[in-house]
């Protein structure tokens, strides 16, 4: 038997059983309360917003779009003007805040710029009589009035003889001109730190073109930010805009109102530079879109952006979101009314509605009268396949997303519902971006898609950043947010207030997106549209609000035409950027589980070709750490993504070549493709999809490898290298052959390496370059393999001596099999070619050498060794 247990120990754990089961009960009454609760809080929201009126537009314009004084200014001139369509932005440092304003408007509008450090000298502003800037911008204007007298003679001068103009906003502190600076606007005075409320444009101003005048922006305007305000009494300067002074009463109540100019034009009559200066920053949402008037004014419409805008109010979730929050009968009909309104301000609109037909009929006897009423009313609306249970295709492969697409294709066929327009948005953007191939390809299959949209390319945010891309044949455009979400139903519910909508809709976020963006494809959702139908009030609001205060002319089509339009628009984009899924948390949600970043490669030789590339891809591949990519039957070793059309084939396709190891995290994956270091396009691409890979080079003496790509294309039957010597293929001119000055090209651009580098560092610090002597590869390999092994850092060390062997037969070293044996290269490298024409050798020693100097300096900026080559090449008489 065992001992007698103590009877206040028998006391004590019967006290912590009963303790314990009271907090047991008290967890699952507190749960019970709450079952109960949550609903009735639920249902009082609905049965409270039942009680009342959704809320309704309450905006009105002053003035009739028809009734302004003046159609839009253009201000496109026939005269023939010698400058770039650039604008030259003087900050004062990078991270101040309105120079951070203005290159995001600049970039949102697609405006090309540069930007400089206001105090420094003046960047190169014309070359070969022509001008690179079309307008110059001063973020704080006392910078321009405070010049020292040499630089401000030649910016004045520049602005003189290309007719360019200068904008600028107010000195956030106060800057003192130089003794014997040139003086400040002549005639004009510029009071600081006034209060102003009530901003009206001038109808007559010339300025105004996006902009229109006859509304009045009531009330105290930015009151936090007092205002810099322009008095003159010369005809050079014309009021842009005015406000009134906020510290007297209105004339309504008997005191005259003063009012200022807030936004003052200087015609130039006084030194024949225009100008518009600004009386605040962008802490006033006018000023947006009235500094992109000044520009396009001031640079003589080579800084116009168009009038049209193209809108498409997408309904994802149809017939989705949970009992209680879906739409109603009456909510259709509210739809159909405002789609009506809307219609009447932008031809043929219509709403188009994203469904998934599983959860039909799934709501209340209420709302499934409301999905009624949308099926009844299908017609009115154009509509896209979600998938048929609001599934994300990147969870599955092409057979089971072809399911889903054809399940949702027969429900709208026994609906009535016309899905014919080629369109098609994925649940949460899944498969889209980060691509997955699979669901491009069912696409294609089941709807012959040909536009999609997404938000999430290249990423989220910032907004202003995103693009659109081509894949597979299907048109990506970005995809535009409205500030509501599946969880905004309420009004006074809104996140961060009700006034953060209003403010988003009449100047903020929403209208800056129509500003800016000239194909919009807002996203919206079911429940946006039921509850207080915030959709339908947000964009009647703010498409009236744009017609008021623009000449914006708002325009729909179908899906795929705007698509079409966009990349008519913006072609560049057509090429994607692929960038690494693993790099944004949000990217890495909606990217298949099975696919990973360990399948990409930690380091890159890059050539270029003929230099030792395949050596040093041999040399590597004997390290028992470091593994290369499966070979292409194409391009053998090679995979050439980043360089060609193979880059189009997508992530997909590159990291099918790279197979992950169990140990990946003591495993060092590479590829080698020797096309990659003179190719423009390569660097920017690899960068975002491998921004921290190492990146190696090979530079051999550029004579020697341009001869041996030429005699390498006479191997392989090139029919130009077979019939044109050596001597006319790098001495072609304008008169020869097209194909042989492709040759040429072939043959000496490569070698131009400081030009291709600098490339690359633009791209990627110093610290991720190697540059590997090629001389020293042939000559040495050991050496050369044990400065490529410290920089990569690979372990374990690898004795590469007892190795690597020179093999007299081929003349150059080879792997070491066993001790009597090695393996070379095969027969097509290291081949002896007759020697080069010493008149054609000197030719090109002279061609090469201002790009030999470029790169002895570059070696000494880097703090690199100077090659041997290089030296006896620039010791070269």
């Amino acid at each position: 038997m065992g001992a007698k247990i103590p009877g206040y120990v028998v006391v004590k754990r019967c006290s912590r059983r009963m303790k314990k089961h009271a907090r047991l009960r008290a967890a699952v009454g507190t749960l019970l309360v709450l079952s109960v609760i949550i609903p009735l809080v639920l249902l009082y929201r609905v049965t409270s917003w039942s009680a009342r009126a959704p809320p309704q537009p309450t905006f009105k314009c002053n003035s009739a779009p028809t009734t302004s004084p003046r159609p839009p200014n253009e201000h496109v001139t026939n005269a023939r003007l010698r400058i770039d369509a650039r604008a030259l932005l003087f900050v004062e440092t990078q991270y101040s805040k309105l120079g951070q304003d203005l290159r995001m408007l600049l970039e949102w509008n697609r405006i090309d710029y540069k930007v400089e450090l206001a105090g420094k000298s003046l960047p190169v502003l014309a070359s070969s009589d022509k001008g690179r800037y079309a307008v110059v911008v001063f973020e704080n204007v006392e910078r321009y009035f405070a010049m020292d007298r040499w630089n401000r003679e030649i910016l004045d001068l520049y602005c003189i003889k290309y007719n360019v103009g200068l904008v600028g906003f107010p000195a956030h502190g106060s800057a003192v001109a130089p003794v014997g600076a040139p003086p400040r606007p002549a005639h004009m005075t510029m009071l600081t730190n006034v209060s102003l409320r009530d901003y009206e444009l001038n109808p007559y101003s010339e300025v105004l073109r996006i902009l229109r005048a006859g509304e009045v922006h009531h009330g105290t305007i930015s009151k936090a930010n007092p205002w810099t305000v322009f008095v003159s009494n010369h005809s050079t300067y014309e009021a842009v805009a005015f406000a009134y002074a906020d510290d007297v009463g209105s004339a309504s109540e008997g005191v005259p109102a003063r009012f200022y100019t807030t936004a003052v034009e200087d015609k130039g009559f006084l030194d024949n530079i225009r100008k518009v200066f600004f009386g605040q920053d962008f802490e006033f949402w006018l000023h947006r879109p009235l500094f992109l008037d000044a520009i396009s004014y001031l640079s003589h419409g080579k800084l116009s952006i168009s009038l049209e805008r193209y809108l498409l109010v997408d309904i994802d979730d149809i017939f989705v979101m949970q009992r209680g929050l879906r739409m109603k009968r009456s909510d259709v009909q509210a739809l159909l009314e405002v789609q009506e309104k809307i219609g009447d301000r932008v031809q043929g609109f219509h709403f188009n509605l994203g469904f998934s037909g599983k959860y039909f009929h799934t709501g209340t006897a209420e709302e499934n009268l409301g999905d009624d009423a949308l099926i009844e009313h299908a017609s009115k609306f154009t509509w896209f396949d979600h998938t048929w249970s609001h599934w994300q295709p990147h969870l599955g492969n092409v057979t089971v997303i072809e399911q889903q697409l054809l399940r949702n294709k027969d429900f709208a066929f026994r609906h009535n519902i016309s899905v014919d327009t080629e369109y098609s948005v994925a649940p949460h953007h899944s498969g889209v971006y980060p691509v997955h191939d699979a669901l491009y390809e069912a696409w294609k299959r089941v709807y012959n898609i040909r536009a999609t949209c997404t938000e999430e390319y290249p990423h989220l945010r910032p907004s202003y950043a995103r693009r659109g891309f081509v894949h597979r044949g299907i048109l990506v455009v970005p995809r535009q947010l409205c500030g509501l979400f599946t969880h905004t139903m309420f009004l006074d519910q809104y996140p961060g207030g009700k006034q953060k909508l209003i403010q988003s809709i009449h100047g903020g976020d929403l209208f800056q997106t129509i500003l800016s963006v000239p194909v919009n494809m807002f996203m919206t959702h079911l429940s946006n549209y039921g509850s207080d139908r915030l959709a339908l009030y947000t964009f009647e609001s703010v498409i009236k609000f744009t017609q008021c205060w623009t000449n914006l002319q708002l325009k729909t089509e179908s899906p795929v035409k705007m698509a079409e339009r966009y990349f008519r628009l913006f072609p560049a984009e057509a090429d994607p950027l692929w960038q690494s899924p693993c790099n944004d948390p949000r990217h890495r949600d909606i990217w298949p589980a099975a696919k990973t970043c360990d399948a990409l490669p930690d380091f890159l030789v890059i050539g270029p070709q003929k230099t030792g590339s395949t050596a040093l891809y041999t040399f590597l591949s004997m390290h028992p750490s470091i593994v290369s990519n499966i070979f292409s039957p194409s391009t053998f070793e090679e995979v050439q993504f980043f360089s060609g059309n193979n880059y189009f084939k997508g992530l997909d396709w590159y990291m099918s070549f790279f197979l992950t190891p169990p140990n990946r995290t003591q495993v060092y994956m590479f590829e080698k493709s020797a096309t990659y270091f003179d190719n423009e396009a390569v660097p920017k691409r690899v960068q975002a999809l491998l921004p921290k890979a190492k990146i190696i080079t090979i530079l051999l003496n550029p004579i020697r490898r341009a001869y041996s790509w030429y005699q390498h294309q006479r191997v392989h039957d090139d029919p130009i290298a077979l019939n044109y010597t050596f001597t006319e293929v790098v001495m072609a001119t304008e008169s020869s052959p097209r194909t042989v000055r492709l040759l040429q090209q072939r043959c000496l651009n490569p070698g131009i390496y400081a030009q291709h580098l600098d490339r690359w560092l633009t791209y990627f610090p110093s610290s991720q370059l190697l540059i590997v002597d090629g001389e020293e590869l042939r000559t040495d390999p050991v050496e050369t393999m044990e400065t490529v092994q410290r920089f990569l850092k690979a372990r374990p060390y690898w004795p590469y001596k007892e190795h690597i062997r020179y093999d007299p037969k081929k003349g150059f070293y080879c792997q070491v099999i066993n001790e009597d044996h090695t393996k070379c290269l095969g027969k097509s490298k290291g081949r002896n070619y007759p020697p080069i024409d010493s008149q054609v050798e000197n030719y090109l020693s002279t061609y090469y050498r201002p790009f030999n100097v470029a790169l002895s300096k570059l070696l000494t900026r880097l703090g690199l060794p100077q090659m041997n080559w290089l030296q006896e090449e620039l010791a070269r008489p």
